[in-house]
């Protein structure tokens, strides 16, 4: 099998480049090596610089009648006292909120809606497991199919498939850890039709949480220190689900559908990053070239970026084949400076607010300065609601249709 461009991963990143170079003429496939997009606790949070790309294609229509929640005001618990850190309502942005959806509807949506391109492929249960290489040139992938191995020569092959990317392990490119002082244990508690809730964060001394509302289900992402999952088991299921019912009172009836550490899943932290995100024939985007930490739940939206700039800069010229590495590594020097920013308030977060949090012991937690300033100054909530919504520089759809598209 031979294409123009070869996108390995079916995640936002490689279902949204697939996407705009299908709608772009390119001759692209898509790999994603599980039969379906059902994962559960995975990013679901689309910004509203990612609901300005799909309004950009021509798509937010449709996309916005899939069932979704909406969240504007982010409001928590400091130790027991009430803090606002961000509103989006003060946004001048046409869609100022964030759509909570499952990434399974965002990833079948545009498969949906890629199937007009007679250029794009997406082919399911198809697993890249080598690299393909002619002298110092990547060729293209093998790729693992239910038939068999298959070859799949490309004139580019761009690296979508996550934090653990076997193709940037192929590669042998370096990755620049960064560090992270916590991991997050997710789960489901149900939700009556009449439970409401505006607090989202709560941090206690040693304690702290998340829930989202998620229509019949809260989303539950409980905070732990890194390394502490072993301790956390060693406890006993009985000691953490009270821990969180006395942070969260209105899970209390909900909890009961965690019956096991089976229900509970490890999310294992961690904020990395390419030093170098090409070889000749080869990129990496996503979280194949930069990891990031939850704070702010961006992940999903630097990876919709990264896929925009990347078909912005590079569609026109996949026209005649593989650009040049330096032609690639053109979007390394577009895309390195939000993604460091984005790290760096990440770290400062985490450095500052979580992990002390996290080693108070039973010390009384005092709000922070800066969350006290926000909280106390409502002007102030739209900054962290612009950093978090939009980012540090939101990619706009460059890239042009081709005729007919």
């Amino acid at each position: 099998m031979k294409v123009r461009c070869c996108v390995v991963g079916g995640g936002p990143a490689g279902m949204m480049l697939g996407y705009l170079l299908g709608r772009a003429g390119i001759d692209v496939v898509v790999l994603e090596k599980h039969a379906d997009f059902f994962r559960d606790f995975r990013g679901d949070t689309v910004h509203p610089s990612t609901l300005q790309v799909m309004d950009e294609l021509g798509l937010i229509a449709g996309f916005l009648k899939l069932p979704h929640q909406r969240l504007q005001k982010m409001d928590g618990l400091f130790g027991g006292t009430p803090v606002r850190i961000a509103d989006l309502s003060r946004l001048h942005t046409k869609y100022p909120f964030i759509a909570f959806m499952p990434q399974w509807d965002f990833l079948n949506f545009l498969r949906e809606a890629g199937r007009r391109f007679a250029q794009l492929e997406v082919m399911m249960s198809t697993e890249a497991v080598d690299l393909i290489r002619r002298g110092e040139t990547v060729a293209g992938v093998r790729a693992k199919t239910p038939d068999g191995f298959i070859d799949i020569e490309a004139d580019l092959t761009i690296a979508c498939d996550g934090r653990h990317s076997t193709v940037r392990e192929r590669a042998g490119l370096a990755v620049e850890e960064i560090g992270a002082p916590m991991d997050v244990l997710w789960f489901r508690a149900g939700r009556k039709a009449d439970e409401t809730e505006s607090v989202f964060a709560r941090v206690e001394p040693g304690k702290m949480m998340i829930t989202f509302d998620r229509g019949d289900y809260w989303q539950c992402a409980y905070v732990i220190a890194k390394g502490q999952h072993e301790a956390v088991k060693a406890r006993g299921l009985s000691a953490l689900l009270d821990d969180v019912v006395r942070m969260a009172p209105i899970l209390r009836s909900g909890i009961t559908d965690v019956k096991s550490f089976d229900d509970i899943k490890l999310l294992t932290v961690a904020i990395n990053r390419l030093t170098r995100w090409t070889q000749p024939g080869l990129l990496c985007i996503g979280d194949a070239a930069h990891a990031m930490s939850p704070v702010g739940g961006v992940g999903v939206n630097l990876a919709v970026q990264d896929a925009v700039a990347t078909a912005n800069l590079l569609a026109d010229k996949l026209q005649a084949g593989c650009p040049s590495e330096d032609e690639l590594d053109a979007i390394r020097r577009r895309r390195e400076f939000p993604v460091k920013m984005t790290q760096r308030m990440q770290v400062v977060v985490q450095n500052n607010i979580i992990s002390g949090a996290l080693q108070s012991g039973d010390r009384p937690l005092k709000v922070p300065l800066i969350v006290r300033l926000i909280t106390a100054l409502p002007w102030l909530q739209g900054i962290p609601a612009r950093l978090i919504a939009l980012g540090v520089r939101p990619e706009h759809v460059h890239s042009r249709a081709a005729p007919g598209s």
